[in-house]
């Protein structure tokens, strides 16, 4: 992926060095926010518009360490502390929207992909579901 975006940023006369870190490494300079450009995926483990907006760019986050893009913008800030709070799901959604219409705007990150995830298993597994979240659970799973 870091190929083919160096090679889209060429093509507009940007060039970029490509830099490789041990996970633990990188992720400790990505939060101390020693890049330029980084790339990173996220796995939202509860559903909610609140796991990706507040947690990677709220403005709280950038001390946290989880806003790598280092993003702090007041009214995507006040919508999303809003819609946080709000128990009126059209309301909320509203704020959630207004956030994401600022995102847009402001380009803080490229979003690239959504992954399709696929899991490899035995035809002799039964009751296996797979979770949005990312998380596994074989609670109802069973081997005929």
């Amino acid at each position: 992926m870091g190929e083919m975006i160096q090679a889209d940023l060429a093509k507009v006369g940007i060039k970029i060095k490509l830099v490789s870190y041990k996970w633990a490494e990188y992720l400790k300079r990505a939060a101390a926010g020693e890049h330029s450009m980084l790339q990173l995926g996220w796995t939202g483990d509860n559903g909610d518009p609140d796991n990706f907006l507040f947690v990677l760019l709220g403005c709280p986050a950038i001390a946290g360490g989880s806003n790598y893009a280092r993003w702090c913008n007041r009214e995507f800030q006040k919508h999303i502390e809003v819609a946080k709070q709000e128990t009126n799901q059209q309301k909320r959604t509203t704020h959630y929207l207004k956030a994401q219409e600022i995102f847009k705007k402001e380009a803080p990150w490229v979003p690239l992909a959504h992954a399709t995830v696929f899991k490899a298993m035995s035809a002799r597994v039964e009751g296996y579901k797979q979770s949005p979240f990312g998380t596994e659970s074989f609670y109802e799973v069973d081997l005929k």
